[in-house]
């Protein structure tokens, strides 16, 4: 159930903070800090303060943003575990013109945080959906690492039981884009420890930690080395945590009989799929093509 309209006063925005005109029927998709409140922009102030309801991951923590910006709204929360109920409720404020902000704990909506199927549902009835863009902890995390930003894959959180750890981190070996992730501060070591492990102890990565806070820190270093910091640094293991892993190294593998070699080793410790999947990223050829010719290595008819 949503919380019924009632009499609230919206709160006054400050003097200075540009008109923004609230649209009736239109979802809001409005990020809020990671950290230092300073970030939340004017735009985002003003969203927050007109629309009738906001939709909330933990509407404890947003209301404490509020009260901070002196704003009285309704709250509603949204999380991963009642998403699916709150639809049909958001989605009637909609068609009653109302206006709804959809925010996260802290950072960009949707970005390892729920609301896809808000958002969805929106666009597939036809109300306006529109970003009030602002912090995103991956995005501020890779403009500060020192690695390649031209080209990067967003994963946010690793399976947290190591089997799938480290077979996903297989899947990812050959990729040749920078690699980001969220973490948690209890599995970073062991994270790290598995990156080492799959993707090699000298590919160079970085761990950024508590950005736009207090104790904000970037340590980049190869993998091996980020696993004795983390293990010997208690602090490195606290707050909110991205890690972030430089892509591979573009293989030279052109010749057939190369390919075949690269193939063979693949396919000793993943399934052909998998195996064919791999050595695609890494030559640049055909999976479908790699596929045949693992199961032609293999004997299969």
């Amino acid at each position: 159930m949503l919380p019924p309209k009632g009499s609230e006063r919206r709160g006054q925005v400050s003097v200075g903070v540009p008109s923004v005109s609230i649209e009736p029927g239109t979802l809001y998709v409005v990020a809020t800090p990671i950290g230092n409140l300073g970030d939340l922009s004017p735009r985002a102030v003003t969203v927050l303060g007109g629309v009738d309801l906001v939709a909330a991951e933990d509407t404890r923590h947003t209301q404490r943003l509020l009260s901070h910006l002196g704003l009285s709204v309704r709250l509603c929360s949204l999380h991963e575990h009642n998403e699916g109920a709150r639809l049909a409720g958001l989605l009637q404020l909609l068609a009653e013109r109302g206006s709804v902000a959809l925010v996260s704990d802290a950072g960009t909506p949707l970005i390892s945080d729920p609301g896809f199927r808000l958002v969805r549902a929106a666009q597939e009835q036809g109300y306006p959906v529109r970003p009030i863009p602002g912090p995103c902890s991956p995005v501020a995390a890779l403009s500060v690492a020192g690695l390649p930003s031209d080209r990067f894959v967003f994963e946010g959180f690793l399976p947290s039981r190591a089997p799938a750890r480290s077979a996903r981190l297989q899947e990812l070996a050959g990729e040749t884009r920078t690699l980001v992730f969220l973490e948690a501060p209890h599995r970073v070591e062991a994270t790290l420890l598995a990156m080492a492990r799959v993707l090699g102890a000298e590919r160079e990565a970085a761990l950024a930690r508590e950005l736009t806070k207090l104790h904000e820190q970037v340590v980049r270093a190869d993998l091996g080395e980020l696993c004795s910091r983390v293990a010997t640094t208690p602090e490195l293991r606290r707050g909110e945590i991205v890690l972030l892993v430089r892509g591979r190294e573009q293989a030279n593998v052109t010749s057939e009989a190369e390919v075949r070699r690269l193939l063979a080793l693949l396919a000793t410790e993943l399934p052909p799929a998998r195996a064919a999947a791999l050595a695609a990223r890494i030559t640049g050829r055909a999976r479908r093509e790699l596929y045949e010719l693992v199961r032609e290595l293999a004997g299969e008819p």
